[in-house]
């Protein structure tokens, strides 16, 4: 384990909050490792409009290794931190976290990734990061 994933992160705010329900379970009862995907995007995402306003796009996510299995009734906290702002990309790190029994529980590391976005015109072509303070009118 990093350092990072030993120490829940309750000093931030999470980009998203969610309680996971028994519509996103697996066979074997515990949540499905997309439904964990596609929360790190849409949190990346939102991260990314904290830089740029327009459209993003997804164009990477590292590997992503499960520490942890995410169950019904976890409330499940996804943070996220900006890495780099390139030309037209933004790496956002997304760290996720369980908490148990509805958020009654212990907090249990779960998982983390680095995503890449893209900013992109209405054709989907790459455009640059617009940095027009976005930062202070979404958060």
């Amino acid at each position: 384990m990093t350092a990072h994933e030993e120490t829940f992160p309750g000093h931030k705010i999470p980009a998203i909050k969610r309680v996971m329900m028994p519509r996103d379970t697996n066979a074997v009862g515990t949540i499905f490792g997309g439904v964990i995907l596609a929360e790190i995007d849409l949190a990346a995402a939102t991260e990314a409009h904290h830089h740029h306003t327009g459209m993003v796009v997804t164009v990477s996510m590292d590997k992503i290794d499960f520490k942890a299995p995410v169950r019904v009734g976890d409330l499940v906290s996804f943070f996220t931190e900006t890495m780099r702002i390139g030309r037209s990309s933004i790496k956002v790190k997304v760290s996720v976290w369980a908490c148990r029994r509805f958020g009654g529980g212990d907090h249990e590391y779960v998982t983390e990734a680095e995503v890449t976005m893209v900013a992109v015109d209405e054709n989907f072509k790459p455009i640059p990061v617009k940095e027009d303070g976005g930062r202070e009118r979404l958060g």
